[in-house]
């Protein structure tokens, strides 16, 4: 029995700012480890008791999620939401494309920014629940609580519903509690809603037609009216906007008498805050955990992060400094809700460091910004070996590139130029261009803008790989 993974990947995710950011959210940032936390979802659904997983985005960050398979080696299929729905019409959409397969699909739907410590015990619980699904179960996988946690919501579990025992009766699903009663939930054995659901497809189909019929015919319009674009499959916008925006929890899975739970030790965390990314850091005798350039001096549980300045800490304790290019946070680690708060703040004030890194993803690489005036800006500019721009053209400014690794191919008006490291090229106002690299290694260069307008929307697009506006 092959479980059919769903990987839902469309969180802005706010709470680990500065570093996540709408531009580029904390799934697809390498916050433990090396890899992101959705690599290491990737990777642990890959081969064994799993088909080729299906990966749920948006259209903002179809190009991340490609890329990020492409690195580790991985194949999905990459379904785009149009619009943001929250987990509801996701799950809605899995079952229907799972129904595709067969109404006996197994669908094992996860999150793709948690961090799960034991892959291989994860694995074992899925197979465990997919078997209680196959009865009819629509199964969470329920984490044994280590403190009263007061950002979780709880599930107080039943009595077994499967001979050996593993997997329980949810009794009922809890939103998340104060601390006290927090403090009594641990102490009569609830578990934390991981957010993780093993469910066969048809019994799924089921109880969304019983409880949100309006979510089921939205996602099943959605699905059967959605279209190729490259290698991604885009839901059909007008559908899928009549879903109603509501979580799995409060669609079926507080209302259904299917919900089983699976109690789990896995070493799960929803690295929902700096909190918790420190938890799961390695960290020095004094609690300290330090990544990329800091220092840190008579003090004890701190968290530095720092790829490029140097940052250092001396005498506080508790807290978590991380700094990025463009914004630097102290955040005492008691306060690690907070941040959420901060950003909204950041958003109505309307600061661009509230959204926008300074480097900015493109399915052909990468631009930062360097320096910035009136007239003029300058960015570093990286394309991939074999990708290229759009043939485009601007109203607003010229353009200035100098080449400093690699060969770029530049078309410009009805002439094609092969620029070398070390040259540079004019590109005037008003005339079509475009850039390509032609080599086998990144092509670096910078660019210089002139003009009266630098906006990124100063952009007339003629001709594009990528299928963008």
């Amino acid at each position: 029995m092959k479980i059919l993974p769903v990987i839902m990947c469309g969180g802005a995710g706010t709470r680990v700012w500065p570093e996540s950011r709408e531009s580029l959210p904390k799934q697809f940032i390498s916050l433990v480890g090396s890899r992101s936390t959705f690599q290491m979802a990737a990777e642990t659904v890959t081969g064994g008791a799993f088909q080729t997983p299906i990966v749920i985005s948006n259209h903002d960050y179809r190009f991340l999620v490609a890329e990020q398979l492409e690195k580790i080696d991985r194949e999905a299929r990459i379904v785009l939401e149009p619009v943001r729905r929250d987990s509801g019409p996701a799950v809605a959409v899995a079952t229907e494309l799972a129904l595709q397969t067969g109404p006996g699909t197994i669908v094992a739907v996860l999150a793709a920014d948690h961090v799960v410590r034991d892959q291989k015990a994860f694995i074992e619980l899925c197979e465990r629940a997919a078997e209680a699904a196959a009865q009819g179960y629509i199964v969470t996988l329920g984490i044994k609580p280590d403190e009263p946690a007061t950002g979780f919501g709880y599930i107080r579990p039943g009595k077994a519903v499967t001979p050996d025992g593993a997997v329980l009766k949810a009794e009922a699903f809890i939103e998340k509690p104060d601390a006290a009663t927090a403090e009594s939930y641990v102490a009569a054995n609830y578990l934390w809603n991981s957010g993780n659901f093993i469910f066969r497809a048809d019994v799924m189909a089921e109880e969304l037609r019983k409880f949100e019929s309006e979510m089921a015919e939205a996602a099943a319009g959605a699905v059967a009216r959605a279209r190729q674009d490259l290698n991604f499959l885009v839901l059909d916008a007008e559908a899928f906007g009549r879903a109603p925006k509501k979580s799995i929890d409060y669609a079926v899975m507080e209302r259904t008498a299917k919900a089983a739970v699976v109690p789990a030790d896995v070493g799960w965390s929803d690295v929902g805050n700096w909190r918790a990314v420190w938890q799961l850091s390695e960290r020095d005798s004094l609690g300290n955990s330090i990544r990329g350039r800091g220092i840190v001096m008579h003090a004890s549980n701190v968290h530095v992060r720092s790829e490029e300045h140097l940052t250092t800490v001396v005498g506080v304790d508790d807290v978590i400094v991380v700094t990025t290019q463009d914004a630097v946070l102290v955040l005492n680690k008691a306060h690690g809700d907070n941040v959420k708060q901060l950003v909204d703040r950041m958003k109505c004030e309307r600061r661009p460091e509230a959204m926008e890194h300074k480097r900015s993803y493109r399915p052909w690489g990468y631009f930062q910004s360097v320096d910035y005036g009136t007239r003029y800006q300058v960015k570093r500019i990286v394309v991939k070996p074999g990708a290229r721009l759009s043939l485009q053209k601007h109203f607003h400014r010229a353009e200035h590139w100098i080449v400093v690794k690699g060969t770029a191919e530049v078309t410009r008006n009805n002439e094609v130029i092969l620029v070398h490291e070390n040259e540079s090229i004019y590109l005037p106002i008003g005339c079509v261009h475009r850039m390509a690299n032609p080599g086998r290694i990144d092509l670096e260069l910078i660019e210089v803008q002139t003009g009266s307008y630098l906006g990124e929307d100063d952009i007339v697009r003629l001709q594009d790989v990528y299928n963008r506006g």
